[in-house]
């Protein structure tokens, strides 16, 4: 039974994952926060002149939403993820993430669906998805050969796996950019005790040879069907960030052309782009994704030591940074940023307004570290360096 309760202290969702069917009388904790009207926003206030600038990415990420979470969804031999799965595993991601307004939403969306039946399959399939969901999210590194594996065993197809890893990479972008709109609108944080921030990887991990980035599962390299999954195809090749996942990412087709959309839209500006490069190694450096560290390191034209700096993690981060107050300032909100978004507040914001970056330009940055997670993850959840 899909089963909900509130622990003393805690003003949190949690969920269980036992299946079977919710009994008729079973209500969610805030049964209105399903009916939102905005289903990435989930109707935070924002004022206008602060949202004007998004509007454009924001109708793509809002895209996106729909198509990951659709009202009906019939699933078929190749796409099995049913929305019992696709909804448990964004509550999953949610409540690694602390961030209120997502627990609420994803947990009334998901308390009257009916669960998978009672089979010890169904049983191992939706732990499965359970433990591997929370690790890509709070642990990205822990995320191996044997993991991947253990998803296919359970019945998950290559586009199972493809739509899997994105809803959790999109649950987290939505995490932060949400925290960060909620800074922006000097909403206080309300922290919950008992709950760690993700720690950073191991640093072994960035000192290794350098190596290729290698995917784990077999990529599309068939003929593609028309003329326009061809196009998608090669708009997502076409794009450097994208390169490497597009035979991959094409088997979620209809996710595939406004995810590339949004990674465009959300390119940082020239006038962002080194400090957006800060962002981006720190991101990879906490998260663990050797492979989007390399080629952030690969790109960076400024101070030579920041890539070391960042490989040897924070006691030398903080050393390089002293003389560098506005790189300080980023590296400190990205850090909570990137591993509590639920503790992010508006103190982490400000010192980047301090330190001459215009609001709009502080918010496109953070939010660019928001989807830089995503990217890490889906890295790290595709393969690995070899």
């Amino acid at each position: 039974m899909e089963q909900r309760r509130r622990e003393t202290g805690r003003n949190h969702w949690y969920h269980e994952t036992q299946s079977s069917r919710l009994p008729d009388d079973v209500v969610s904790l805030v049964p209105e926060a399903a009916h939102v009207q905005d289903r990435f926003l989930l109707d935070l206030t924002v004022d206008d002149a602060l949202l004007a600038p998004h509007r454009l990415w924001l109708s793509t990420a809002r895209k996106l939403s729909a198509l990951f979470f659709p009202e009906h969804l019939v699933p078929n031999r190749l796409n099995t993820l049913s929305s019992y799965d696709r909804l448990s595993t964004a509550l999953t991601v949610a409540q690694v993430y602390g961030v209120q307004r997502l627990c609420n939403h994803y947990a009334a969306r998901l308390t009257p669906l009916p669960g998978p039946d009672s089979s010890r399959e169904s049983n191992r399939r939706l732990t499965l998805i359970t433990q591997y969901a929370r690790q890509l999210a709070s642990q990205p590194t822990l995320i191996d050969g044997n993991l991947r594996r253990q998803l296919e065993e359970a019945g998950l197809s290559v586009a199972d796996i493809v739509a899997f890893n994105q809803i959790i990479g999109f649950v987290g972008f939505q995490a932060r950019v949400v925290a960060v709109f909620q800074a922006a609108m000097g909403i206080p944080v309300r922290w919950l005790p008992g709950f760690d921030i993700q720690q950073d990887a191991p640093a072994e991990r960035f000192h290794q040879t350098p190596a290729n980035w290698r995917a784990d599962f077999p990529q599309y390299d068939a003929p593609l069907a028309n003329e326009r999954l061809t196009e998608r195809f090669l708009q997502c090749t076409q794009q450097p960030l994208l390169r490497e996942l597009a035979g991959l990412l094409i088997q979620e087709p209809l996710a595939l052309e406004p995810f590339v959309q949004l990674s465009t839209q959300l390119q940082p500006s020239p006038d962002l782009h080194p400090v957006a490069s800060v962002a981006a190694l720190v991101s990879a450096r906490i998260n663990g994704s050797v492979a989007c560290f390399n080629d952030t390191a690969q790109a960076w034209r400024g101070d030579a030591g920041l890539v070391d700096a960042v490989r040897n993690g924070e006691r030398a981060l903080n050393a390089w940074s002293h003389h560098h107050p506005l790189e300080r300032a980023v590296i400190h909100a990205i850090q909570w940023l990137a591993r509590a978004p639920d503790r992010f507040s508006p103190a982490h914001l400000e010192p980047l307004i301090t330190q001459g970056l215009s609001p709009d330009q502080a918010l496109r940055l953070l939010i660019w570290t928001g989807f830089c997670g995503w990217l890490n993850r889906l890295k790290l959840g595709f393969g690995d360096i070899a």
